[in-house]
């Protein structure tokens, strides 16, 4: 009988993984639906951040984990979720790299879609870039406020200044 345990260690064997994850960089990985999880905790409040993919890989060297496959990214503390077909989350640097028909949503509302999303983590900054002859698409939820029917007043005009 293959259990999920057997299963992850034939791929990481087949694949030359080390697999020696630094216990302030990542808090588990853990096999659900038979995909890989890795959350990394961010400094600062260690909030998780989750990453679900088929397959991935972590450089020890390098501090970078490497997700491939349904790639799909939750970070709660910033009301964050996204999905690709790949993923690069690099530690050092607090950057990911998303590729391959990303998708995010924000805050529920706000999305972006892109063919390569870069997400600044300490600046909470999104880089979009489109496959090309394409373009990146944004939808963000505009507050109104109590404009229920009514028009915007225009501005009161100035006298031009005297010279």
């Amino acid at each position: 009988m293959i259990t999920p345990y057997h299963l992850l260690k034939s791929q990481m064997h087949r694949l030359g993984l080390a697999v020696m994850l630094p216990v302030a960089l990542l808090g588990t990985i853990t096999l659900t639906n038979q995909l890989p999880t890795a959350t990394a905790q961010s400094s600062g409040g260690n909030r998780p951040l989750t990453i679900r993919s088929d397959v991935q890989e972590y450089d020890a060297k390098a501090q970078v984990i490497t997700a491939r496959g349904n790639v799909q990214m939750l970070y709660p503390a910033r009301q964050i979720q996204a999905t690709a077909a790949q993923a690069q989350y690099f530690s050092k640097e607090r950057r990911i790299d998303f590729s391959g028909n990303v998708h995010i949503l924000q805050q529920g509302n706000n999305s972006i879609r892109a063919e390569r999303v870069t997400y600044l983590i300490d600046e909470g900054r999104f880089i979009a870039l489109p496959q090309s002859n394409r373009q990146v698409e944004s939808v963000y939820m505009v507050d109104d406020g109590d404009m229920s029917g009514q028009t915007a007043k225009p501005a009161p005009r100035t006298p031009p200044l005297k010279r």
